[in-house]
């Protein structure tokens, strides 16, 4: 299969993906959780009898002063709320509010989580610092792991073109989720980072997999046969490995995500897209991507 004759097909493809993210990400933003932010996170459940609007909730919430509140249903009987961070004797007004509500019997608070907005600032430059210090560790690292492969690509272009590989591999749920974020209240916490952490360890792993395998093809390629060939061989040797490993990855994640509760099911969804695209990208961008500098530099060296 000559995958890599079509490269320039795959690029335009995943370019207009990322151009699409950047574009959801822009114009709507993150919908950041109080991880970040610092704040308030209480999620209720209403036993018995209707359950009450957003706009009674507001209004029965009104007096405590708690804020910009954003409520958000979640299935037919619960609610999660957001608003600035409280102390315990504010929270426990907050229940009493809850229970002189009309429509439900019962409010149950089934989740509470409150965090100061200086330790939400300290998260996300942790955050950041984190995903930059993991790229980092991975140019260096490729380049050390393949300093034996000078030619006709030398090592370190193989780490940056990984980091380019998982760029795309994190940009496009970065954008999924701004578009959840703005249409479906969808919060990104300390576990999306973590997502994110995970599909580019993951990412990384499958993409030096191919990696591997054009070294080894190089030290034994005969001399009439181009990097073009050789990358395009490796890529084929390794493409059902890839994709084997990353279905069964895959199952897992989507029996969480399908079965799993309200807490990890987004994690599970920000994993599935990136270990897709990870997938995708390894085998139709990495590689590609090698070419495509060889053959540029190639050209300037005439």
């Amino acid at each position: 299969m000559n995958i890599i004759g079509h490269r320039y097909i795959y690029l335009t493809f995943s370019g207009i993906l990322i151009l699409a993210s950047i574009i959801s990400l822009l114009v709507w933003g993150l919908n950041v959780g109080i991880d970040f932010t610092g704040g308030s996170l209480m999620e209720v459940q209403f036993t018995q009898g209707s359950m009450p609007t957003i706009d009674n909730v507001k209004e029965a919430l009104a007096p405590l002063k708690l804020g910009d509140i954003t409520v958000r249903p979640i299935g037919s009987d619960g609610m999660v709320l957001r608003f600035r961070d409280v102390d315990e004797q504010t929270h426990q007004q907050i229940l009493s509010a809850f229970a002189g509500l009309k429509g439900p019997k019962e409010t149950v608070e089934r989740k509470f989580d409150t965090i100061g907005p200086v330790v939400g600032k300290e998260l996300r430059t942790q955050s950041f610092t984190a995903i930059g210090l993991t790229a980092l560790g991975i140019v260096l690292y490729l380049a050390w792991a393949f300093r034996r492969v000078s030619k006709p690509v030398a090592s370190w272009k193989y780490g940056v073109v990984a980091v380019s590989a998982f760029i795309h591999d994190v940009m496009i749920p970065v954008g999924v989720f701004a578009f959840l974020g703005h249409f479906y209240g969808v919060a990104v916490d300390s576990l999306f980072i973590t997502a994110l952490l995970t599909v580019m360890g993951f990412s990384v792993h499958d993409t030096i997999v191919i990696f591997d395998r054009i070294r080894e093809n190089l030290a034994k390629a005969k001399s009439i046969q181009s990097y073009e060939d050789t990358v395009n061989k490796s890529v084929n040797e390794t493409i059902s490995r890839s994709v084997n490993t990353s279905l069964t990855v895959l199952m897992a994640l989507l029996a969480v995500f399908i079965f799993g509760g309200e807490t990890t099911r987004y994690f599970a969804l920000a994993l599935i897209v990136g270990i897709v695209f990870g997938t995708y990208s390894s085998i139709f961008i990495a590689s590609p991507l090698l070419v495509i500098w060889e053959q540029w530099q190639r050209k300037k060296n005439k």
